[in-house]
C-alpha cells in the first residue's frame, strides 16, 4: 500500500511536471529552420506571382512575362507555379508568341483541370488561332459550367485583366466571327 500524498508533495510533483512540459518542444531547431526557409520561398514566389499579375493589369506585358517566368523556373516545386504558368500563357499570347502560348495553355489545362480561366483562354485561342471551333467549344463549356463570368468580355478585361488580344479572340469566339 502506498502512503497518502500530502498537499505539499502533490504541489511539488505538479510543479516538476509543468517544468518538464514547458521545456518540451516537439519541433527541433532544424525543423524550425527548414520551415522558415520554405516560408521564405513561398513568400517570394507569391510576391513574384502578385507582381506579374499587377504588371499584366497595367499592360506591362514584357515585365509581367519575366515575373511569371521567374516563378515557373525558380519555384516549379511549388504548386502555385501552375498559376504563374496561366499568367505566363496569357502574356505570351499578347506579346505575339501564340504557338507557345497555346501549347502552355493546353498543358496547364491538364495540370489545372477545372480551372475555368485557363479553359476559357484556351477556347478563345483555339478558335481564333487554330481554327478549331469544336475543341474551342469543349473548352468553353468546361469554363462556363464552372464560372459563367467568362461569357462576359468586361469581366475578363476588367476583373481578370486579360491582355487585349486575348479579349479580342474571346469576342470573336463568343460572336462566332
Amino acid at each position: 500500500m502506498q502512503p497518502p500524498v500530502t498537499p505539499a508533495a502533490a504541489a511539488s510533483s505538479t510543479s516538476s511536471e509543468d517544468d518538464a512540459g514547458a521545456s518540451y518542444d516537439p519541433v527541433t531547431s532544424a525543423e524550425r529552420a527548414a520551415s522558415a526557409s520554405v516560408s521564405r520561398r513561398v513568400g517570394e514566389a507569391v510576391r513574384l506571382l502578385d507582381l506579374g499579375r499587377d504588371l499584366q493589369a497595367r499592360g506591362e506585358f514584357t515585365a509581367a512575362l519575366a515575373s511569371f517566368t521567374a516563378v515557373v523556373s525558380e519555384y516549379k516545386d511549388l504548386s502555385l507555379s501552375e498559376y504563374a504558368r496561366v499568367g505566363r500563357a496569357l502574356v505570351l499570347y499578347e506579346v505575339g508568341d501564340r504557338d507557345d502560348a497555346i501549347a502552355e495553355m493546353e498543358d496547364v489545362s491538364v495540370a489545372l483541370r477545372g480551372y475555368p480561366e485557363i479553359h476559357a483562354a484556351l477556347a478563345a485561342a483555339l478558335y481564333a488561332d487554330k481554327h478549331a471551333p469544336l475543341l474551342a467549344e469543349n473548352q468553353f463549356a468546361i469554363a462556363t459550367l464552372l464560372d459563367p463570368h467568362y461569357t462576359d468580355l468586361a469581366y475578363v478585361r476588367d476583373t481578370k485583366h486579360w491582355p487585349p488580344s486575348l479579349v479580342d479572340s474571346l469576342r470573336h469566339f463568343i460572336t462566332l466571327s
